[in-house]
Formats: structure tokens, sequence, C-alpha cells
């Protein structure tokens, strides 16, 4: 066990998002909660920083990616994807929670 030279970015989905979620033919009927939907967020390895914020900052650099990636889990049908999409907006939508220790669990590689 031993501790890796990253940090590790939480992309957690907010009410805007769940809004818009269930807003979706497909899933209305289920009303999912905003419980439902941070069970299983986005974790992304990115590099260690001075601080948290600059962490987030280089996550938001990639905003847009990210931003349709999440969509994307949800449906494959980008005419339901929300139009004028934004830095601004991935913000209201989406959380990034930076958790500054990493531990790697594995010792090597899996045979392959």
């Amino acid at each position: 066990m031993f501790q890796i030279d990253r940090f590790v970015a939480i992309v957690r989905p907010e009410q805007r998002f769940l809004e818009w979620l269930n807003g979706i033919a497909e899933y209305a009927p289920l009303e999912l909660s905003l419980e439902q939907v941070q069970q299983d967020c986005t974790a992304l390895l990115v590099p260690q920083f001075e601080d948290e914020d600059e962490a987030v900052s280089f996550v938001c650099k990639l905003w847009d990616q990210l931003f349709e990636s999440e969509l994307q889990d949800w449906t494959d049908n980008r005419a339901l994807w929300p139009q004028g999409r934004s830095i601004e907006m991935f913000m209201e939508w989406f959380s990034v929670d930076i958790h500054t220790t990493v531990v790697d669990l594995v010792e090597e590689e899996p045979a392959q």
C-alpha cells in the first residue's frame, strides 16, 4: 500500500442536473432524487497542486468534455442535451470535490 502523487476530483451532479434529468421522458416516471444521482459519481485522477482551488481550476478547464460525458452517461440522444452549455452552467449543474490523499492498494499490475 502506498500513496500516489495524484489528487482525486469527484464530479457530482447537483439540483440543476437533476431537474434536467427528470425532465427527460424516459426518466420522468422514476422521479430520481439528488441522492440517487450522486451515488456513483465520476472520479478523476488529477495532478497534485499546491491547493485544492488549483485542482478545481484544472478540472474546470475540461468542463465541456466532462459535461458531455456526464450527459452521455444518461442519454445518447444529443437533441435532449441542454443547449448553450458554458463553464458557468457546468458549475451550476455539478460540483467538483477534491480529495488530496490517494492510496494505491494494488502492488503490481494484473497479469494479462
